[in-house]
């Protein structure tokens, strides 16, 4: 789990250009500057890169939580740490 974690903080970190950014399974957009609508698409896109994996619109749209989008990350990996 840590090496997704610290895989997603590097993604988190090139999308907003903030390396102060420190994520935890509660951070939501509401607790990143600039996490905002547009921001969110230029997120998952390089999330899905940075992963080599693809989401579906419906499973974005679900999304509540950096911990939630973790999970979600492990099961298109099959659980890879």
């Amino acid at each position: 789990m840590e090496q997704v974690l610290d895989r997603l903080h590097a993604v988190f970190h090139e999308t907003f250009q903030d390396d102060d950014i420190v994520l935890t399974r509660a951070t939501t957009a509401a607790d990143v500057d600039g996490w905002d609508s547009l921001m969110h698409v230029s997120l998952m896109l390089n999330v899905e890169a940075g992963f080599g994996i693809r989401f579906t619109s419906t499973e974005v749209a679900v999304l509540n939580s950096v911990g939630e989008l973790l999970d979600l990350i492990r099961s298109k990996k099959g659980g890879a740490p």
